[in-house]
């Protein structure tokens, strides 16, 4: 039985990463500015910061695995913190690890560092390209991570696709809720772009199987089977019994009213989500098939229901907590409510 930190753990993907790990029985301890909600018996948790050496260095102590999901998202509109949380925490906690002895060290990345895809389906060699702060500063943690590989420190990067299912909201509660009104459903473009989710379990158990095979390397992880986005959002829809319907806006005037509205602070969406949710965007997933001897378990309509359901089920019991990370509580709609009063 190993010991795990998990930093992040209070997160969207940290909870269930710290759930899953407790329920196989391991030792597991918890690196985060808040503590784990409903969190499991025997989970140890270090209040703490990424940035903070010596809580760093105290959650680290003893540890033979390190999971490393702390990041500032995309929806925080960060800045140059960015680069500072994303890229020198993760620096920290490299550093702490090596210090400490660690085993072995799984990085959770992101598709982000790819930006705008050139080409699909994209795969583990193809060039990073970020076109955002927020992609620029995870692709250096990579580096870094990259680095601590060369200098003896066992290590693996996962890059998931965007991570969806029950436990999920940020932006996507906005979503949730104009297809429960019955609300139109606007996409960047036409929605014929193929756009790949990943259930948050299949994300869960490409984690794991990295740190059970001591795997080291860099994975793309996605869902299967997925559509374009016009048709895998109508399946959620249909689902739903709403009258929604997806509605295509001009992909150029979109951006740009939404870039303006992100300027001015008026809109939830940041630049990775009005660039990059119009285009094409898939994994090539052979490798962490191959090589962790894992398959995704769900497409994305299932994803999207069961998350959708997740949200309804919450709703009708008032469980929305403020103090939650970024990704578990709801995102302001901003200016978007006076669109959806018109939808």
């Amino acid at each position: 039985m190993a010991k795990h930190l998990v930093t992040g753990g209070a997160g969207f993907v940290g909870s269930q990463l710290v759930r899953a790990l407790a329920a196989r029985g391991e030792q597991v301890r918890v690196l985060d500015l808040l503590d784990v909600a409903e969190r499991p018996p025997g989970v140890e948790v270090v209040l703490g910061d990424v940035l903070d050496r010596r809580r760093v260095e105290e959650a680290v102590d003893g540890v033979e695995v390190v999971h490393h999901n702390a990041a500032l998202v995309p929806v925080t509109r960060a800045g140059a913190r960015f680069a500072r949380v994303n890229t020198g925490g993760t620096q920290i906690v490299l550093d702490a690890a090596r210090r400490a002895g660690v085993r072995f060290f799984v990085h959770v990345s992101t598709s982000a560092v790819f930006g705008v895809p050139a080409e699909c389906p994209i795969t583990e060699s193809t060039e990073p390209r970020p076109v955002e702060d927020y992609g620029r500063s995870k692709l250096e943690a990579e580096r870094r991570v990259l680095d601590a590989a060369r200098q003896g420190l066992e290590c693996a990067i996962v890059r998931p696709r965007t991570v969806i299912g029950p436990g999920r909201l940020g932006i996507f509660k906005i979503l949730y809720e104009w297809v429960s009104e019955g609300r139109k459903i606007y996409v960047i473009g036409d929605g014929n772009n193929r756009f790949q989710f990943i259930h948050v379990d299949d994300l869960v158990a490409a984690l794991l199987a990295a740190a059970d095979k001591r795997c080291s390397g860099v994975y793309n992880v996605g869902g299967e089977p997925f559509g374009t986005l016009r048709e895998d959002l109508g399946a959620m829809i249909r689902h739903a019994g709403s009258a929604s319907r997806v509605v295509a806006t001009p992909r150029r005037l979109a951006r740009a009213l939404l870039g303006a509205l992100d300027r001015l602070r008026l809109s939830p969406l940041g630049p990775y989500h009005y660039t990059v949710y119009s285009e094409s965007f898939h994994f090539e997933l052979s490798g962490a098939k191959r090589r962790l001897a894992w398959a995704p378990r769900y497409g994305n309509v299932e994803s999207l229901t069961q998350s959708y359901d997740w949200f309804l089920a919450e709703r009708r019991r008032g469980a929305a907590d403020p103090a939650q990370s970024i990704h578990r509580r709801p995102a302001r709609e901003g200016l978007l409510r006076a669109l959806k009063w018109i939808s």
